[in-house]
């Protein structure tokens, strides 16, 4: 069975049409639906599936505890020595996800870095990720560091410069800094 690792930003709490029909389409096709254990789209989607009464989810969850799981789905505890519960607490967990997983599906709101980490750990195993980019309510494809690119190109240069700082973006996925360019304006990140 062909694995899907969903995963999203937890500021996006709604799943609008579009990214239903695309659950919809994942359910039709019988994936196995690998999620997070977190507040915000990891959540949304797991009421989601629930209502459908989807039973192929498994639940990753980021140490002994799990926060949501909403279908009561199997489990799967991800164990990390970190003491504190912080970014990499929680990356541990979603790495271990994007091992697992055939494709990605993940909703970002141009500004979540755990979720921009999904995307880049997906793209480094050469895995395909969907990505619903909520300030312009598209998708995008992104197989590989250009099609991220395209897609990092319409976020501001300070939240990119912030992303980069944090997750090694440009070493990632190998581009030099003159390669991006960036939105004229801030997006409307509550779209």
């Amino acid at each position: 069975m062909k694995k899907v690792f969903f995963g999203g930003s937890r500021k996006l709490s709604r799943l609008n049409k579009a990214i239903r029909e695309r659950a919809d389409n994942i359910i039709s096709g019988g994936y196995m639906i690998l999620l997070g254990d977190a507040h915000g789209a990891d959540r949304a989607m797991q009421q989601y599936l629930a209502e459908k009464s989807y039973p192929h989810v498994l639940v990753f969850c980021a140490g002994d505890t799990c926060r949501n799981n909403i279908g009561n789905w199997q489990t799967r505890f991800i164990i990390s020595d970190r003491v504190r519960k912080d970014f990499q607490h929680y990356a541990n967990r979603d790495k271990k996800m994007s091992e697992e997983a055939d494709y990605g599906f993940m909703l970002w709101d141009g500004q979540s870095k755990g979720t921009l980490n999904n995307i880049l750990n997906l793209i480094e195993r050469h895995k395909t990720v969907l990505v619903y980019f909520s300030p312009k309510r598209e998708y995008f494809t992104i197989k590989s560091g250009p099609d991220l690119i395209n897609l990092l190109s319409l976020c501001g240069r300070e939240i990119v410069e912030r992303l980069d700082r944090v997750l090694l973006l440009r070493r990632r996925i190998n581009v030099e800094p003159s390669q991006l360019s960036f939105a004229p304006q801030p997006l409307d990140f509550d779209a």
